[in-house]
């Protein structure tokens, strides 16, 4: 295990069983493409994991904590938790993106702190605490780190990030909005799309989603969190 991932071990007070885990959780594919020599696994797999392993804790905080709310609100705040934007602040907050092992064209195109990369990088984490240490140990890690910096009981979050800013931006006559599919990337499985949100001729926020409609969404929360209007 490199240096850094022991740094990060002790910035958690989380110490790994199986500490290959948590390096593979870290090991993004670029990574592994070019070290092809040695028992090196990306974190593809993790991060499928992860994604259920969050789905359950979140849904399970949310039935105890809103009691009154119906199926419907819960699902929504569920959403709008797991969403990549939210996973990519959690990411930030607890610096992830500093450890991923990362290739060097994935390295040198500002992969480190691309938003898709660091949201899978969390829920990796998530999927390889599972494995290591059991479900109890993932939910002492999120009311620690990811609870705590929701949003106050009685506040619905909503994830309709596109209505949010058309209203942001009618409120403060900045002008109409136009979203903008700029690439299109990866194979046609796993495709990828890029978005940005303009308004007149500035660039307010670009996102990244395995559909259209999700990119400009992730795009939307961009461009509000660049306007400093909370999303959380």
């Amino acid at each position: 295990m490199h240096r850094n991932l022991k740094k990060l071990q002790a910035a958690l007070d989380i110490q790994f069983g199986k500490p290959e885990l948590l390096r593979q959780a870290f090991t993004h594919s670029s990574y592994v493409n070019e070290h092809r020599i040695g028992n090196h696994k990306d974190n593809e797999r993790l991060e499928f994991l992860g994604d259920a392993v969050l789905e359950l804790t979140v849904s399970e905080y949310l039935y105890d904590t809103y009691p009154d709310r119906s199926e419907g609100e819960l699902t929504k705040l569920r959403a709008s938790i797991v969403c990549e934007p939210s996973l990519v602040n959690f990411a930030e907050e607890l610096e992830f993106g500093s450890y991923v092992l990362l290739g060097k064209g994935e390295e040198l195109t500002g992969g480190r702190m691309r938003p898709a990369l660091l949201a899978d990088v969390f829920e990796s984490f998530i999927g390889a605490l599972y494995l290591d240490q059991g479900l109890e140990v993932v939910k002492v890690f999120l009311r620690k780190h990811l609870f705590p910096n929701l949003p106050h009981q009685g506040k619905l979050l909503t994830v309709d990030f596109k209505t949010q800013l058309q209203e942001y931006t009618q409120q403060h006559t900045m002008g109409n909005l136009e979203y903008k599919i700029v690439d299109e990337r990866g194979p046609a499985h796993e495709r990828e799309f890029v978005a940005q949100v303009w308004v007149n001729d500035t660039l307010l926020g670009q996102g990244s989603g395995r559909s259209k409609k999700e990119a400009e969404q992730h795009a939307a929360a961009r461009a509000l969190e660049a306007l400093n209007v909370d999303i959380r």
